[in-house]
């Protein structure tokens, strides 16, 4: 590296330290509130599409600001906005409410103090009567609770009813009628399923986390989770051999699973190449760019939960995971505004309308949430009927867990690394075994997150 260089990354380093330190409650001068009076409230948020972006502007922002008049909410995306936000909430600095990953992200910085313990607005606002349990929990540290979820997520099957048709297959509700599905497609020279993890090896985890609960179920994920059962015991080994089998004989991305990513692959079973899409309810979001009243195939697209495998396990269990959540930071000077944005996004008015934008990233995890799909358009109905699914299914207790909202961050990584086991450079029990030695020691070491009991 060149001095010239290296001055170069000091002055560019330096300036945003600058930057990040000079986010956090900034003061809300003049200047930087935009109309002379009110101080800036700040939260980063990821680098979603313009028209997103508009969305989240107008219907929270805008709404905000025009419902008080002590402080303007400014909202930044960025897509590096996870790696920026714990830069500085190392530094102390950072924006008011704190954009984050879910509870992995929110433990450390927690136990660090660079969070509100969020107790006293749980109670001003009734966030604890509001929220399902299980998400609620899932912001908890050391039983205090310091984030909350902007939405409940789950991984599970989107079909192209139009391709079944055209395959004289009924929507699959069992195990044994998925796989005849998968195989019909095949032969007829489709995509038995699409969505692979091209560019982005963490949607390994999206299968992950799916065959360990439709295989091994949500009790015993429970146990191991605790330190109750072993990753190497047979539940465990059955669910990892049987994903490994599924992308061997072409179940999963029809061999081509490297060389797909998520747009590619909602593409695909949009031109009818293939019945199903494997993905999170998330995915609906990338699905309206493909699936829309101009291209005249709403109506083909649908979502079921993936069929459960293992011996007595109940019908439709769902993958319960969280999009992002929202913490305050410590070092806020407006820590009790910040509290009244999030309170702002944990309604279901502002769930419904943000659905009818945006499906599949804000289906705000209320308690007894019923929506009537006739009220939305296009694939937001979809999504409405997806989430009159999910809700009574996580109260019932019929979830298993998503490795990257439920699982320490190290024992995630080598979820991800379930393709070792699928390429056959590893088999299931050594793999599982590297499971149980990584997991044991994060689980001495206090990094597993709280997990809601089934």
């Amino acid at each position: 590296m060149t001095t010239r260089s290296r001055l170069a990354k000091i002055v560019a380093v330096t300036a945003l330290g600058a930057l990040l330190l000079s986010a956090c409650g900034s003061g809300g001068d003049s200047e930087s509130g935009g109309d002379g009076k009110k101080e800036t409230i700040e939260m980063w948020f990821w680098g979603a599409p313009p028209a997103h972006q508009e969305s989240l502007k107008t219907n929270l922002v805008d709404k905000f600001n025009a419902s008080q008049d002590k402080v303007t909410l400014e909202v930044t995306f960025n897509e590096r906005v996870d790696s920026n936000i714990q830069t500085a909430l190392s530094a102390n600095g950072g924006p008011d409410i704190v954009y984050g990953s879910g509870p992995s992200f929110v433990s450390p910085f927690a136990k660090a103090g660079k969070l509100v313990n969020l107790d006293e607005y749980s109670k001003k606002y009734g966030w604890g009567d509001r929220i399902l349990e299980p998400i609620y929990q899932s912001g908890t540290v050391d039983g205090s609770l310091y984030a909350l979820a902007n939405s409940i997520n789950t991984v599970g099957i989107f079909y192209n009813k139009a391709v079944l048709d055209e395959l004289g297959q009924e929507i699959p509700t069992t195990i044994e009628e998925l796989e005849t599905v998968l195989t019909a497609a095949g032969d007829a020279g489709l995509y038995p399923s699409v969505t692979g993890n091209k560019g982005w090896q963490p949607v390994n985890e999206n299968y992950s986390s799916m065959f360990l609960t439709a295989v091994a179920g949500p009790d015993a994920m429970y146990d191991v989770l605790n330190g109750d059962a072993q990753w190497t015991d047979q539940p465990f080994v059955d669910a990892v051999e049987m994903s490994a089998k599924w992308y061997q004989n072409g179940f999963l991305g029809g061999g081509q699973y490297l060389n797909l990513n998520f747009n590619e692959s909602m593409q695909l079973l949009a031109d009818n190449q293939s019945p199903f899409f494997f993905g999170p309810t998330l995915a609906f979001q990338f699905a309206t760019e493909f699936f829309n009243d101009e291209n005249g195939n709403v109506d083909d697209l649908g979502f079921i939960p993936f069929p459960t495998v293992g011996a007595g396990l109940e019908d439709d269990l769902f993958t319960l995971a969280t999009t992002a959540s929202f913490s305050i930071n410590a070092a806020s000077k407006h820590q009790d505004e910040a509290a009244e944005v999030i309170d702002f996004m944990m309604t279901e008015d502002f769930m419904k309308i943000m659905t009818e934008d945006w499906p599949g990233y804000w289906g705000v995890p209320l308690k007894g949430l019923e929506l009537d799909p006739a009220n939305f358009t296009g694939l937001s109905a979809t999504y409405a009927d997806a989430i009159n699914k999910i809700i009574p299914a996580v109260e019932d207790g019929r979830f298993g867990y998503f490795t990257g909202t439920f699982f320490p961050p190290q024992t995630q990584q080598e979820l991800v690394n379930i393709d070792m086991v699928w390429l056959g450079q590893q088999d299931a029990t050594s793999f599982l075994e590297s499971v149980e030695a990584t997991f044991a020691s994060e689980l001495e070491s206090g990094a597993v997150p709280p997990i809601p009991k089934p």
